[in-house]
């Protein structure tokens, strides 16, 4: 026999006062973490828009002879 599990659905009202900020939340994390968050949205979004895995850029070096 199949069990079925249900979730049930909680909603808070607050006043907005009280309402916490993703601001709020960043300032509690280190800048490790920050940066660390940062580079994975970074990653996302190069892959949802150019559809492209992160790679290392080419560097050329001009030199005069």
């Amino acid at each position: 026999m199949e069990r079925t599990r249900e979730i049930a659905k909680v909603v808070t009202k607050l006043p907005i006062d009280d309402v916490k900020t993703d601001f709020a939340y960043w300032q509690t994390r280190s800048c490790q973490e920050r940066l660390e968050a940062l580079e994975q949205i970074r990653r996302e979004y190069n892959i949802w828009k150019y559809n492209v895995e992160p790679r290392l850029q080419r560097v050329y070096r001009i030199v005069k002879r």
